[in-house]
């Protein structure tokens, strides 16, 4: 790899780094690895395409597809993420003494100033036990909202609604007198 490229490389995973507030605040201090088959960079544009069996982690994030494009603003920040998989798959432990929330989707999106993933086609949130699937999630890390719906556009598996599954809280026994 040229040194130009490693350059590139190496300020889009500081960006990355920098750019991150999810879940976890060791998280984003933690180093970002990427493992793939082949990286592409554009440092003019701001992209950078991973492909191959694409593997991101940071702390308990960990996000996998097929291709994963990263995108920099004006400012040269991470703006958006995007993986496209069979499916592609995220987790994250939102806190320390909460479970971790996997997600599923054909084509996941995460955009980090707003600490945000959207899930397109074949979408599944997994937190807790509940179970959300729909065409289209958008996650909430920082507020922990789940939001499920139609996709508003094509995909590979309509489903005219959404199907949730809602555990019960675990409820203190109740004496008995």
């Amino acid at each position: 790899m040229s040194s130009a490229k490693t350059r590139i490389l190496t300020g889009l995973l500081a960006l990355f780094i920098s750019a991150s507030a999810m879940a976890l605040p060791e998280d984003r201090n933690q180093p970002i690895r990427i493992q793939a088959d082949t990286a592409e960079l554009d440092d003019r544009q701001g992209v950078a395409v991973y492909r191959g069996d694409v593997v991101i982690t940071q702390g308990t994030l960990r996000i996998t597809g097929n291709t994963v494009t990263i995108t920099q603003d004006q400012n040269g920040d991470v703006d958006v993420f995007t993986a496209v998989g069979k499916p592609a798959y995220y987790e994250q432990q939102p806190a320390v003494d909460r479970p971790i929330v996997q997600a599923y989707g054909l084509t996941i999106q995460y955009f980090a100033v707003d600490e945000r993933v959207v899930l397109i086609d074949q979408a599944r949130v997994v937190q807790e036990g509940n179970t959300f699937e729909g065409e289209k999630i958008v996650y909430d890390t920082r507020r922990q909202i789940v939001n499920a719906g139609r996709a508003g556009t094509e995909v590979s598996t309509p489903r005219p609604r959404i199907d949730m599954v809602i555990q019960p809280r675990n409820r203190p026994a109740e004496q008995n007198p």
